[in-house]
């Protein structure tokens, strides 16, 4: 199963990237090719509502950025990860970004399987990532929820987290 990784951490050592690197581990040794972006060292612009990509567009967008490159691993995705530090109770302004880039592609055809990884200083802080995961993705694009993944504070980056991260990549069928 072809896996794409939207981690949406700036930090490219830090809690969301250790643990999407630990479960990019488990998954690519169980044979799962994985592609890991970090959106936050794309370029990377915002949706422009133009409807460029749904009228004269053939489901291209517009922009000529750095989501050019993303839109091929998307096509030949199966699985689906988001990950990110939870800021205001959401995702990065980064990783939204390509969230909603990807209105471009309607409905990415082979993908069936959606994961979320989500990291933060505090507990509860989840909801409105959670939310989105489950509406925008799970819902919208029918995919199956692989399972969603949280941790703040010690959790983060500790040996028993990135240890089920790699696990939940090592398992997946």
């Amino acid at each position: 199963m072809k896996i794409l990784i939207l981690n949406g951490s700036p930090r490219p050592d830090g809690n969301t990237a250790a643990m999407a690197k630990a479960f990019a581990k488990g998954a690519a040794e169980s044979g799962h090719p994985v592609d890991l972006i970090s959106v936050c060292q794309k370029n990377i612009g915002g949706c422009r509502a133009c409807e460029y990509c749904h009228t004269r567009g053939n489901g291209r967008c517009i922009q000529q950025d750095d989501m050019q490159q993303i839109y091929p691993l998307l096509d030949r995705a199966e699985m689906i990860v988001l990950a990110s530090p939870v800021y205001y109770h959401s995702f990065t302004g980064q990783l939204q970004c390509a969230i909603n880039r990807i209105y471009a592609l309607d409905k990415p055809k082979k993908l069936k399987k959606a994961a979320l990884i989500l990291s933060s200083g505090s507990d509860d802080v989840y909801g409105e990532a959670i939310y989105e995961y489950e509406n925008s993705f799970l819902q919208y694009l029918h995919l199956e929820n692989m399972g969603i993944f949280t941790a703040y504070g010690t959790q983060n980056k500790s040996a028993e987290k990135l240890e089920q991260l790699y696990h939940f990549g090592k398992n997946l069928k």
